[in-house]
């Protein structure tokens, strides 16, 4: 046994770059938000901040501007301004027994990297994403001026992609020209649109899909066309608004002030009530949450402005959605297309040297916690990552409603 363990420590190690490779590869096919950033790395003992900088553009004053004859001017003095974003670190790892190494040890931890690094990507393409969609550049379809007023009938069109596209171009949005591999390409605007979002366009005529250009131009990974400038990319992770809140009073309070909720309660359920005064409806009154006692993760209880009125059972629902059923106070989603130049947003590089690794500790690694050599784990990291946006006017989020 000691041989077998041995053996498979060494073939482990030799094809550890293989392990790494097959774990960036597969988290690359979902990372399509996080391709197109200004990539940042961060050297070793310098802190868990990165500074993403860009210049600022030269006021074009025509009277400053106009010279005098036989006078030089005063030089003009570059200016740069800066942003600052703190990386956090994502990892996770699987348990492999020995009964398993047994029979198919490095094929396991071969599959094991490649779902490891589905899910690691899965989560980096979360996280730009979200960061992304944070830009302040917001353009809602339909006439619309708020999400909360968005039907699954304001759909995208064509138009919208061109006003997001007058919108960058008077806001003096670099363009992209060439690709991540250095192919140069013709100056373009990226939009990341969602499937449903896809299928809503291409049924305009003026519409032109990837294959007919496909052969002149190198194209982007899940480039699916073109229009007035803009390269579609598609992302089945793009931003989608759902309601975060639609739950039933379990218990209250004598002052019907402290409300303790039904479950389940999602991720996006307990990032909605960590934001100070979220505000929540309850028969049809709007709440603002206390921000001296906030949503109590352990308990499931929210303490509000003032008292509602209803009991045990009653709905309580948020309206950061569509527009809401009038019976049943379900939300429609409302998805998130982002339009954006070169330089709108900042990442740091999940390419980089050590970012992102598979971490394998074969059996007999762990000493006396595993006395006898039963479990290995193989596991995968990334060692630091953020997104920021950098500019929001170079990066417009388009928010509409989609097809059934």
């Amino acid at each position: 046994m000691a041989i077998q363990t041995t053996t498979n420590t060494y073939q482990t190690r030799l094809n550890k770059a293989f392990y790494d490779r097959k774990l960036l590869e597969t988290a690359k096919t979902r990372l399509v938000h996080a391709s197109f950033g200004q990539k940042r790395s961060i050297p070793k003992h310098n802190g868990k901040r990165v500074e993403f900088r860009r210049y600022e553009l030269f006021t074009p004053n025509q009277s400053d501007l106009t010279l005098v004859e036989g006078v030089t001017p005063d030089g003009q003095s570059l200016a740069q301004s800066g942003i600052e974003a703190t990386v956090k670190q994502y990892g996770a790892y699987v348990e492999v027994s020995d009964l398993l190494d047994m029979t198919a040890y490095d094929e396991v931890i071969a599959d094991s990297a490649e779902l490891l690094g589905e899910q690691l990507g899965t989560v980096i393409e979360w996280v730009t994403r979200d960061a992304m969609a944070s830009t302040t550049n917001v353009q809602y379809v339909n006439g619309k001026t708020a999400r909360n007023q968005l039907e699954p009938t304001d759909k995208l069109t064509v138009d919208d992609i061109r006003k997001a596209v007058r919108t960058l171009k008077k806001n003096k949005a670099r363009m992209f020209t060439t690709t991540a591999d250095g192919s140069v390409r013709k100056p373009h605007f990226i939009c990341i649109c969602s499937p449903e979002a896809t299928y809503d366009l291409q049924s305009d005529p003026l519409w032109q899909d990837v294959s007919k250009y496909s052969n002149a131009e190198q194209i982007y990974s899940g480039e699916i066309g073109r229009l007035f400038g803009v390269v579609f990319v598609e992302s089945t992770e793009a931003k989608v608004y759902s309601q975060s809140v639609y739950t039933t009073v379990a218990a209250f309070s004598e002052d019907h002030k402290t409300v303790t909720l039904n479950g389940p309660f999602s991720d996006s359920f307990k990032q909605f009530f960590a934001y100070p005064g979220a505000k929540v409806w309850i028969n049809q009154t709007d709440f603002f949450t206390n921000d001296a006692a906030k949503y109590d993760g352990n308990t499931a209880t929210i303490r509000l402005n003032g008292a509602f009125d209803g009991g045990v059972g009653t709905k309580v629902y948020s309206d950061d959605a569509g527009v809401m059923d009038g019976t049943t106070k379900i939300a429609s989603p409302v998805h998130a297309t982002l339009v954006f130049g070169a330089d709108a947003y900042g990442v740091i590089d999940v390419d980089g040297s050590g970012t992102m690794e598979t971490i394998i500790k074969p059996h007999g690694s762990s000493g006396s916690s595993d006395p006898l050599n039963q479990r290995a784990t193989v596991g995968a990291k990334v060692a630091a990552y953020t997104a920021i946006v950098l500019n929001p006017l170079w990066l417009v989020k388009i928010e509409h409603g989609v097809s059934a």
